[in-house]
């Protein structure tokens, strides 16, 4: 069974294309199909995978506009089990260009169902921002999750992100329930990471909500994308790699799998 998962929020610099590069990596690792879809003009994810985002024939752009098929856009990175749908500039303008078609809120849904079956998981990276690509992912995926860096004003951002769920979710019917919120950045030496961590704590504590997995601040997977590698492949004994592996397995394990 194919899940969807976007990972966003509106805020940047809290992980989020760090986070799926190297959740997807960890479980194609773990032997999972995984695909990656950036959905940035950025194309941070593309380049983290080490494809050059100038020299890209089809890109998701092409694919959500209608010039070609997804599957034609689809390609695999250099790690077994994992693959892409990479981005470049040219998506920038897609947003106005999705907002003037009839029904522009499931045109990525539409875009991708021909390639969802064919993988386990399927990973969307956002741009940090909630226009019509956002309203897209939602609508296109089963589930969000949401990475908060330990910084303050982070519970009030996830706040304002889920009162958006919550809103496309009434507005569109296309619920898409939160798959976790992911502590991210987080420095043990410092008091203010303690402190978002126990305010996190105080008010997702009753629910499954936030991950026990905590993303830590760390050189290595600061490092990675400049060599356009995953951190598990770029340092697999880093502190990053073995966090995000162990997100991987609480994944799993949420997902009902025995590990």
């Amino acid at each position: 069974m194919s899940e969807v998962i976007a990972v966003m929020n509106q805020k940047g610099g809290c992980g989020k294309t760090t986070t799926v590069v190297n959740t997807a990596t960890s479980l194609a690792v773990m032997g999972k199909s995984v695909l990656v879809v950036d959905m940035d003009p950025q194309a941070n994810a593309t380049t983290s995978f080490g494809i050059d985002k100038t020299k890209i024939e089809n890109t998701i752009y092409d694919a959500i506009i209608g010039d070609i098929n997804v599957k034609k856009a689809t390609i695999p990175t250099f790690i077994k089990n994992l693959f892409i749908i990479p981005s470049n500039i040219s998506l920038s303008g897609a947003g106005m260009e999705l907002s003037k078609r009839e029904n522009y809120h499931i045109i990525l849904k539409e875009t991708l169902k021909d390639v969802v079956p064919l993988f386990d998981y399927i990973f969307i990276d956002l741009p940090p921002s909630l226009g019509v690509i956002t309203v897209n992912a939602l609508v296109a995926s089963d589930s969000v999750l949401i990475p908060i860096q330990a910084e303050y004003y982070a519970l009030e951002g996830v706040a304002d992100l889920i009162n958006t769920i919550k809103l496309v979710e009434k507005r569109l019917r296309s619920p898409t329930p939160i798959k976790g919120i992911l502590l991210t950045l987080f420095d043990r030496r410092t008091r203010l990471s303690k402190d978002v961590y126990k305010e996190l704590k105080n008010y997702f504590g009753g629910t499954d909500l936030l991950f026990k997995t905590i993303i830590p601040r760390n050189i290595r997977l600061a490092e990675a994308p400049s060599f356009g590698k995953p951190c598990l492949i770029y340092d697999p004994d880093s502190t990053g790699t073995k966090a995000y592996l162990k997100l991987a397995k609480e994944i799993l394990k949420r997902d009902g799998e025995e590990l």
